[in-house]
């Protein structure tokens, strides 16, 4: 049945398709306000549902015109959000023909119209908005679309088979869910180069914008070609289509949207210029270009099997694309940027009244869910896996899941199980990090004596009052600095499984710097007590970029209370180890940047609220 309106949606109430698709074919007849679309889709009943509801598909704000099964017409029930209709028990062939009013789409969900340009957008229930269907990413099918209409630019996703003025003909072979349907038509230019994969295959690449950005198009497709052969080379992933599009406009609302061969975007995504764009606008448009295209294997070719499972697509491409940025650009900056975003808004997320877990247990709107949450703490559960097996099972577990997984709707379960089988691990206890909300505090007491350091630890769960959270498993990078900020001991990964747990070092001889959560281990709050000394040695001397730009920042919120409370002067050696980043040459500069950018304002207010100082904006902003 259809989805009510409000309805809440549990994960435990998902239930197999009735009815999968075998082959979709669509044509489209283009009219501002009176488009035709007629359907032609293959059904045949799922042998693993045992559904016994009537045939229903998705259907919104459609104008049923007819519908024919197996060539005899029918008659079905019509409802608000969709269709019912009596079908064959065999395999049957579903006709019908719809109208629809893109000019009148305010929703710019399914086909709209913008500025004379037909665009489409139907992540994540938007294609019910084109024609009836079963509009769940669990129900994969290739795709052939033709589209009459006067642009003089007609795009669909896969392979162009056919074209003429006013007419094209588009095949995707590879089964996509519908919410990876896309069309595009309007007056647009096109920006052309061409790809050639490893094993030899010619990819021909085109970006298409309106007239006067072609000269603004030739970074984004420097950067697509990077990503390709990147991915090559990285995860062993190739491009599978004989062309890859891009259409970049002002009209598109979604950002970018990675639709299986026709990815779109707004245009700030993909157009830049060398006298007008920032480095920042470079590395934006390289990192989302990468991040659209990495979708074509995480979450085209695998995609999820539901949406409480967008955490499995969107948190695995988003770390595939901050290792891109890595590998082109300063690593050390790139997670520093990260962090930033996981220890300000994210933790703020987790924190307030709409904190959910990385895969929400219901949700009554999808669209609400396109969250830091999902997205970039998603990302960071990729990075504790990978860090807890080592990169060679990682890359080997990858492999598998491709391998196992690909042309079908995976969930966290299959993600997971394909690391056990690689590595012999029970992974239980990392499972959690996807049902329960919040953000874990560790607090690290140190202890020093009889040349052995002892480091205490416990982890503090936020607190939930519809179930008691279990202990994580939370993977804590340790580095030793002696005086001179060398390193002690290689670093060393402890994984934290208890509420307590205690870690010794000996023959340690003199009291160290103790450099916790390198690399920013793992989404966490570290408490802990540290002089000001300590963090000065671990912003001049450490050799882990991340607790570099950490320790600036305690130092900074420290300055500011002793200003604005204490009423005091930052004291001289602070200023001077500022001063010593400021005027060292080996620092690359962006990284040096890092260090001393200032804390948000929203960063300095959330410090100050923390420790109950009183908030005065006019202060905080002199």
């Amino acid at each position: 049945m259809a989805k009510k309106s409000n309805e809440e949606i549990f994960l435990k109430d998902y239930k197999a398709p009735a009815y999968l698709v075998d082959a979709v074919e669509l044509n489209f007849e283009l009219h501002p306000s009176r488009t035709k679309v007629y359907s032609k889709i293959n059904f045949r009943k799922n042998p693993n549902s045992n559904s016994a509801r009537k045939f229903f598909l998705n259907g919104e704000n459609l104008n049923f015109l007819n519908a024919k099964i197996d060539g005899n017409t029918v008659h079905p029930k019509l409802q608000k959000d969709g269709l019912e209709c009596d079908v064959p028990n065999g395999p049957f062939l579903w006709e019908c023909l719809v109208e629809i009013d893109p000019s009148s789409n305010t929703s710019l969900e399914g086909l709209y119209m913008s500025n004379g340009m037909y665009c489409t957008q139907c992540e994540a229930e938007g294609f019910r908005k084109i024609c009836y269907y079963p509009d769940r990413p669990d129900v994969l099918a290739p795709f052939v679309v033709s589209i009459r209409g006067p642009s003089p630019v007609l795009l669909s996703n896969g392979n162009l088979i056919s074209s003429e003025k006013g007419f094209s003909k588009w095949s995707d072979p590879w089964p996509k869910p519908a919410y990876l349907f896309a069309l595009v038509a309007g007056d647009l230019e096109k920006v052309s180069d061409e790809f050639t994969t490893q094993q030899g295959s010619h990819i021909d690449l085109n970006i298409y914008v309106r007239k006067g950005d072609e000269d603004k198009c030739q970074f984004a497709i420097r950067s697509l070609k990077k990503a390709m052969k990147w991915d090559e080379e990285r995860y062993g992933r190739q491009y599978d289509l004989e062309v890859f599009n891009i259409v970049a406009v002002d009209d598109f609302n979604m950002g970018a949207m990675e639709n299986k061969g026709l990815n779109i975007f707004n245009s700030k995504c993909v157009l830049t210029h060398p006298r007008k764009s920032t480095d920042t606008d470079f590395e934006y448009v390289e990192g989302i270009i990468a991040h659209e295209y990495f979708h074509n294997w995480t979450g085209n070719r695998v995609t999820c099997r539901d949406w409480f499972q967008l955490c499995l697509k969107e948190g695995l491409t988003v770390f595939r694309d901050a290792q891109f940025t890595s590998d082109l650009r300063d690593p050390s900056v790139k997670r520093i940027q990260d962090a930033r975003v996981i220890k300000g808004p994210q933790f703020r997320e987790d924190a307030g009244p709409l904190s959910h877990p990385v895969r929400p247990d219901s949700f009554v709107e999808i669209n609400n869910f396109y969250t830091l949450t999902v997205y970039e703490k998603g990302a960071e559960l990729i990075g504790m896996l990978k860090l807890l097996v080592g990169e060679k099972n990682y890359y080997s577990a990858l492999d598998l899941y491709f391998e196992r997984h690909d042309g079908q709707a995976a969930t966290i379960e299959d993600w997971i199980k394909v690391f056990e089988d690689v590595t012999n691990q029970n992974l239980d206890q990392f499972m959690l990090w996807y049902s329960q909300a919040g953000t874990p505090k560790v607090k690290v007491n140190e202890r020093y004596g009889d040349n052995t350091l002892t480091l205490d630890f416990e982890q503090i769960l936020p607190s939930n009052r519809t179930k008691k959270l279990q202990p994580m498993v939370i993977p804590i990078s340790i580095g030793l600095l002696d005086e001179n900020g060398a390193d002690l001991i290689e670093t060393k990964v402890f994984e934290l499984k208890k509420p307590r747990d205690t870690l010794t070092f000996k023959g340690i001889e003199k009291k160290p710097t103790v450099s916790l959560l390198r690399k920013f281990s793992a989404p966490v709050i570290i408490e802990r007590e540290i002089t000001d000394q300590d963090r000065i040695t671990l912003l001049t001397k450490d050799n882990d970029a991340y607790n570099r730009w950490d320790a600036s920042q305690q130092l900074m919120l420290a300055s500011f209370e002793k200003i604005a409370i204490q009423k005091q002067e930052p004291n001289d050696e602070l200023i001077n180890a500022f001063c010593q980043i400021m005027q060292d040459q080996k620092i690359m500069p962006a990284f040096r940047a890092q260090l001393l950018s200032q804390p948000s304002i929203s960063e300095i207010i959330a410090h100050f609220f923390e420790n109950n100082f009183p908030i005065d904006p006019e202060m905080i902003y002199t």
